[in-house]
């Protein structure tokens, strides 16, 4: 059996950087939905803020499904 370290080191690359990638989004949206909770306590709305965190909640469901599909398929 002979390895293929470069295969291997290069999914492990990947695998890396998606997962950097996915928490920076996922802290993307909480950071909107902070803000959202403070110009609630301010009185105001942040409109852009939830729009923008919804966006990137999105984008970490549309990230997973395709990990997902691309393991199934």
């Amino acid at each position: 059996m002979k390895i293929d370290w470069a295969a291997l080191g290069s999914v492990f690359g990947v695998s890396l950087v998606v997962t950097v990638a996915l928490v920076a989004l996922f802290t993307l949206g909480i950071t909107g939905l902070s803000r959202r909770e403070r110009a609630a306590e301010r009185g105001g709305t942040a409109v852009l803020a939830v729009t923008g965190a919804y966006a990137c909640f999105a984008a970490c469901a549309a990230a997973v499904a395709y990990g997902i599909y691309l393991i199934v398929a």
